[in-house]
């Protein structure tokens, strides 16, 4: 009988790691919001990682998080690191491509609790008065990223976080 049981445990367990194997490569996380500002003051808040702390959703899960802050002030080659508790964990950002008032690209590094390396994208388009914001992550999914899909999407992880962030930011700039 035990045979039996341990047999199934690892039949079950072989098929779990086998259709793990099959999810996708790659992952995309996408959210967007509007925010009744001038494309010129959002973009402020993001190319400046010194402005993070004001709409960041992850900043205020661990107040004694170390901040590094290197490179310029701002835009192309400015880059932010972290190390918190594991709410947080660890990291480095980049900011790889800054073009006014239109899109900056970051290169995302988390160290811990998992290591993997992931492009982020903010992309800003005039609407109206304001600026339509769409937050992008994107990247390889390796194996332990996949394994955790079959339980739970990357983007039911972080898409709240994406959402909670843009609303933050909306605040800050519509503030007069």
């Amino acid at each position: 009988m035990l045979k039996k049981m341990a047999i199934v445990i690892v039949a079950a367990l072989a098929a779990l790691l086998l259709f793990a194997a099959t999810r996708p490569d790659s992952f995309r996380i996408e959210r967007k919001a509007t925010i009744q500002a001038p494309p010129e003051k959002v973009f402020g808040l993001i190319n400046d990682f010194h402005q993070w702390p004001l709409w960041s959703p992850w900043e205020k899960l661990d107040p004694a998080m170390k901040r590094t802050l290197g490179g310029p002030m701002a835009g192309l080659g400015a880059t932010y690191a972290w190390e918190g508790n594991s709410d947080v964990g660890a990291g480095r950002m980049e900011i790889k491509e800054s073009v006014p008032s239109s899109k900056v690209h970051i290169q995302l590094d988390f160290l811990q609790p998992f290591e993997s390396h992931n492009q982020t994208d903010f992309i800003l388009t005039p609407q109206g008065n304001g600026t339509e914001v769409n937050w992008a992550m994107y990247g390889k999914a390796d194996f332990m990223t996949k394994l955790m899909s079959v339980f739970s999407s990357m983007d039911s992880m972080v898409g709240p976080d994406f959402e909670k962030g843009l609303a933050n930011m909306k605040a800050v700039a519509e503030k007069n």
